[in-house]
């Protein structure tokens, strides 16, 4: 009896706890209360990352969808969600040759339009324009996601994706573009050569998707060779490129972790991984000229469901900013108990030479055991600075 008692007790006291928020709402209906707790709150969820080289870091969503393409949210929901994911920057990327939702759209605004109206040339992946070209307004989406953007401190990257059939030629975005309304041409190195013109990045998108290896095409080596690809998507949606890594190393490409998200992220990432693929952008602000210099310049790192991809030496640097390190107690042999502390919103995966690996996760303390005489390196197995390479790391202590 005595131990029911306990028990009611307590679950009374949480059942108090909880209903503290909720308040009369003698404006609205005197009849009832209004749980308050959660009432006009956002709550963001930070990405702790530090600073590098002097530089600060952005974390970047450059491959988004919404129903302007084929997508099913707003430009306005994209911003939201980036922010409450702890993103700072995005790019809007609807597909060029393929919008879905456009006689949708018509449908809708039936009556405010000539009877009959029809969409024309919203799906060009295998052929080019009919008569009258592509209609609809491509600048519209980014103007909708800057004017949200306004309210939540989120930089808007204008972009497109120029989208042909992937077993042959592929999917690419443009990045910082100005007037996506005039890029689109049946062929696609126009397409591209448009885009530059304008100032435009290209990243090749997802290069091994729909393909039967990751050999490099007569399509996509002839835009490498002309100088036409900036950029490479090393993590797409839940895909990795391992092979993507080794090729941005050969051409200079930077490095792209991207959603691709073309439903809302909370159901694509969320329940399984508490931070979406992203690029961290290291800049010195996240104005449009700097961040696409940082990007030319390679100061990027691709991130996707905790893996992380760039160049070996910005990579290691990283990783030295992200972690400290302090001596817990020397035995009488001299080993030393090196404690080492994760600072940021990133998990690591460490293994020292002959050793199982083990996990530092976020904002934890693990320790090691290192030998009189003996440097302290580390293995970072979930950063790919190649295909089959992982940075070696030496940290002082």
């Amino acid at each position: 009896m005595k131990k029911i008692f306990v028990l009611a007790v307590a679950l009374a006291a949480t059942l108090s706890a909880s209903a503290q928020y909720f308040e009369l709402a003698p404006n609205y209906n005197p009849d009832m209360a209004r749980q308050t707790l959660t009432q006009n709150k956002e709550l963001r969820r930070e990405i702790i990352v530090p600073q590098v080289r002097g530089l600060n870091v952005y974390k970047a969503d450059l491959h988004l969808h919404t129903i302007f393409s084929d997508a099913h949210v707003t430009p306005e929901y994209r911003v939201q969600e980036a922010w409450l994911d702890g993103l700072d920057v995005i790019a809007i990327t609807e597909h060029t040759e393929y919008r879905d939702y456009e006689q949708k759209m018509i449908d809708f605004l039936s009556g405010y339009l000539p009877a009959g109206t029809k969409a024309v040339n919203t799906n060009l992946l295998d052929k080019g324009p009919e008569k009258g070209g592509i209609q609809a307004d491509l600048n519209l989406p980014i103007r909708l996601a800057e004017k949200t953007a306004e309210r939540y401190g989120i930089a808007v990257v204008s972009g497109m994706e120029i989208s042909r059939t992937p077993e042959t030629i592929g999917h690419y975005n443009a990045l910082f573009t100005k007037d996506n309304n005039t890029i689109y041409h049946p062929d696609c190195y126009e397409s591209f050569r448009r885009a530059k013109a304008q100032g435009a990045l290209i990243v090749h998108n997802h290069p091994g998707w729909r393909r039967p290896s990751m050999e490099i095409g007569p399509f996509e080596q002839k835009a490498y060779d002309e100088g036409l690809i900036d950029g490479i998507e090393t993590f797409n949606s839940a895909d990795l490129y391992p092979q993507a890594i080794d090729r941005a190393k050969k051409y200079g490409f930077f490095m792209v972790g991207a959603t691709d998200a073309h439903i809302s992220v909370a159901r694509d990432y969320l329940m399984r991984t508490p931070i979406r693929n992203m690029t961290l952008i290291f800049a010195k602000d996240k104005s449009q000229e700097s961040l696409r210099q940082a990007l030319l310049d390679g100061n990027a790192i691709a991130y996707g469901w905790g893996t992380l991809s760039g160049e070996e030496a910005l990579l290691k640097d990283l990783f030295k900013a992200s972690v400290q390190t302090r001596v817990e107690r020397t035995d009488a042999k001299g080993t030393r108990t090196v404690a080492i502390t994760n600072m940021t919103s990133i998990g690591y995966t460490l293994r020292i030479e002959g050793d199982n690996p083990f996990l530092l996760d976020p904002f934890t303390t693990a320790t090691v055991q290192v030998a009189a005489g003996e440097k302290l390196l580390l293995s970072v197995e979930n950063m790919w600075c190649g295909a089959e390479e992982h940075p070696v790391v030496e940290l002082d202590f």
